[in-house]
């Protein structure tokens, strides 16, 4: 039997995208490494995250409702979720990062410092808090805010002489890891976040919670570690000037390729035998149907690659010219071999 992704979020079967989404906010945040030290909760965390990643995709879901796991993966056979036969042209390899997951749900890869501590500020105050509700994938928006920051302590002074006018000092970036897909850095996409924050009334003494929405133009081939920074967007308070907030773009792992700046990575499994004696594969790419690769005329070792240019990801200074695809290759060896099989093999090599 294959894996209970319903079994491992303890829904039922029948579960709407909301109580998905709940039930994976719940199990990580109580399995998450970082805070549970039982045994077996990093393996718990990883079955979490691959189990949300398939029933919170419609497509994916789908596919594992009507052939289960193997079917899921591309083999024939069913299991967990049911059916008979594997689902033609689909295949599903969880990416085996569930903090990946954790960190494009949350919006961090460490929410619980956010979530449940505070530090000291300058001064003696309570520091900033930034904390990150849900990803809404329902045309929702992802959501996140900034706890106030009170500044120093007054002090009196007894000094009757003239008083030098204090210089307004703004408050450290607030700092948001941005996940994208390889299709949307293929692409170019939008993302909208709402941030809640504090804003000073027209008295100049009092405040409100204010919420805002930021848009981020995520630009075709933007790499990793492109920041964009809104200027002064975090709380507002006496005497200082609010924090910038910034947003850095961060790859989410991807099932098939591996980014490489502006190529693309994906390694093709075939057999010993179709490494000897030729095939055709069809190899995926981002954007449109598969291409097919002739390898009837060579032998495939080990090391060898093939470049398809013009497949991988756009150049960020140039969006019109695009990476290459670099295919490698993972052979597949028997696990064992008739008398017979050896005989032959040692008289052909």
């Amino acid at each position: 039997m294959g894996k209970d992704y319903y079994k491992t979020l303890g829904i039922a079967r029948n579960a709407t995208d909301e109580e998905i989404r709940k039930a994976y906010r719940k199990m990580a945040l109580k399995h998450h490494p970082d805070k549970n030290k039982a045994p077996g909760a990093e393996e718990k965390f990883k079955d979490i995250a691959e189990a949300y990643e398939v029933l919170s995709d419609k497509k994916k879901k789908d596919v594992y409702d009507r052939y289960g796991e193997e079917g899921l993966k591309g083999n024939m056979g069913g299991g967990g979720g049911g059916g008979g036969g594997g689902a033609p042209n689909f295949t599903y390899t969880f990416h085996g990062d569930p903090r990946a997951t954790f960190a494009q749900f949350f919006g961090t890869n460490n929410p619980f410092e956010s979530f449940f501590s505070s530090g000291m500020g300058p001064g003696g105050g309570l520091g900033g808090r930034v904390f990150f509700d849900e990803e809404m994938e329902d045309g929702g928006l992802p959501h996140f805010g900034m706890g106030s920051r009170p500044g120093a302590f007054r002090s009196q002074s007894f000094n009757t002489g003239p008083s030098k006018p204090r210089t307004k000092q703004q408050d450290p970036a607030v700092e948001h890891d941005l996940y994208v897909t390889l299709d949307d850095i293929a692409r170019g996409c939008t993302k909208k976040m709402k941030i809640s924050r504090k804003v000073m009334n027209p008295d100049g003494v009092t405040s409100r919670r204010e919420d805002k929405v930021l848009t981020i133009n995520v630009k075709p081939g933007w790499k990793a570690g492109t920041r964009i920074t809104f200027q002064r967007e975090g709380d507002q308070g006496q005497g200082k000037i609010p924090a910038d907030i910034v947003f850095i773009i961060r790859d989410k792992p991807h099932p098939l390729f591996k980014r490489e700046g502006s190529d693309i990575r994906y390694t093709c499994k075939i057999s010993l035998r179709e490494a000897l004696c030729g095939t055709v594969v069809e190899i995926p790419v981002l954007q449109g149907e598969g291409i097919p690769l002739d390898l009837t005329r060579e032998i495939v070792k080990p090391k060898t690659t093939k470049r398809l240019q013009g497949r991988g990801l756009p150049h960020p200074k140039e969006p019109s010219r695009r990476g290459d695809l670099i295919v490698t290759f993972d052979i597949k060896f028997p696990e064992v071999l008739s008398t017979s099989a050896k005989e032959i093999l040692s008289s052909v090599l």
